[in-house]
């Protein structure tokens, strides 16, 4: 952490500050450059239709095309089947240890299969294994009916859990992600369910890296091709329709920081391979973690009103972070927002504002602003003073408004 020449730590940042006054709203502009400059990178691209990348951290949207597009996800829709029985584990409505019975529905249905047999019953974690590593149609069908006697009931439960989960662009009709117009998924929604898979059903989260399953004397190997070629990758599930193409969701992690990869519409098996794979690197290797702020640091100042001193410090008091593409190192700037000049007295640590940091063509994002002290108010005598001094003071030029 470095100072410039007012004081206020820069983290290695060079800090250009323009103040402008209008109204009553003050906005203050600090557009923050990189020192060590930006990357030759190029945009980032890929041959997939549809394509996301996710830190999971903080949910951050790093990279995205077609992200918001309802489109079939064949059995990644899975993920939500598989969510909905981690929810009755975590709740402890069900048990891994609870055995399903199986339908002759379940046992003809055609597709992926885990190779369940008619009028026997499973154990949950078996069922779960055979959907997440082995891709079972048989086994999701299971799975629904014995949750809500039917998949039709079941997909009728998907959707509501997709609206109270905030997967707006999605929809169902069946537990496995067979071809039906009323089942589509977003790439997004498709990366912010994992995150919430992850996050907090993560007790059974490590099925998904498991490398096989047998079940009925046929052993079946994971089919997440990055479990073997990322280092790191742990997750989670891949699909394929005729319609949709090839696709995968992936996540891994790498130096203590997780991303995800979700993409669609891709043209072969071994193009998801090597796109997926090459997907996770970029998230790694292009986009880089800056701390542009600590908490405590100061920001800049905040003119006041009336009182014993005409500023105050802008403080933070969570860290500033920014997940940037290499290339887009320079085109990093920060907002200090805040209705002002602010009327004293200020107590320490009160609320005044927030700072808007946003990188160039990206989505804002904001931090409280607090006053790093107190500031009390004028005495009667310094009262009468501010007003001597105001109703002498020039009123200085204005130049006339341009039209936009």
């Amino acid at each position: 952490m470095t100072d410039n020449n007012n004081g206020v730590k820069s983290a290695g940042i060079k800090k250009e500050l323009e103040v402008r006054l209008s109204g009553f709203m003050f906005s203050a502009i600090a557009v923050l450059f990189a020192s060590f400059g930006a990357a030759n990178a190029q945009p980032l691209t890929t041959p997939a239709e549809y394509a996301v990348i996710m830190d999971f951290r903080t949910g951050e949207i790093l990279f995205e095309k077609n992200a918001r597009v309802p489109t079939p996800p064949s059995s990644m829709s899975k993920l939500m089947t598989v969510a909905i029985v981690f929810e009755r584990l975590k709740e402890g409505s069900l048990s891994l240890n609870d055995k399903f019975d199986v339908s002759e529905k379940a046992w003809r249905k055609g597709g992926s299969k885990m190779w369940v047999r008619v009028d026997t019953q499973i154990a949950v974690k078996d069922l779960l294994r055979g959907v997440i590593i082995q891709s079972g149609n048989d086994a999701s069908i299971v799975l629904a009916e014995n949750i809500s006697g039917s998949e039709e009931a079941f997909a009728e439960l998907m959707n509501r859990k997709a609206r109270e989960w905030g997967l707006n662009d999605s929809s169902f009709a069946n537990a496995t992600g067979w071809p039906d117009e009323k089942q589509k998924m977003s790439m997004r929604d498709l990366a912010l369910l994992t995150r919430k898979i992850i996050h907090e059903y993560g007790a059974y989260y490590a099925l998904f890296a498991e490398r096989e399953f047998t079940w009925e004397k046929i052993r079946q190997p994971n089919r997440n091709p990055l479990l073997d070629a990322f280092d790191g990758a742990d997750g989670l599930k891949t699909g394929h329709t005729e319609d949709a193409g090839y696709g995968l969701v992936g996540s891994a992690v790498r130096d203590g920081e997780r991303r995800i990869i979700v993409v669609n519409g891709l043209t072969s098996e071994k193009q998801r391979a090597t796109e997926a794979a090459r997907l996770i690197r970029v998230a790694f290797n292009d986009f880089a973690t800056k701390t542009l702020y600590e908490p405590g640091d100061v920001v800049g100042d905040a003119q006041i009103f009336k009182g014993r001193a005409k500023t105050a410090p802008l403080i933070v008091k969570e860290p500033v972070r920014l997940i940037v593409h290499r290339s887009m190192l320079d085109k990093t700037k920060a907002n200090i927002v805040y209705e002002g000049p602010v009327a004293a007295p200020i107590r320490a640590d009160q609320q005044i504002g927030y700072l808007k940091v946003e990188v160039d063509g990206g989505e804002a994002k904001e931090y409280p602003l607090y006053a790093g002290r107190a500031v009390k108010e004028l005495g009667v005598l310094g009262k009468i003073g501010l007003a001597a001094k105001t109703l002498l003071a020039k009123p200085e030029p204005q130049e006339a408004a341009t039209a936009q």
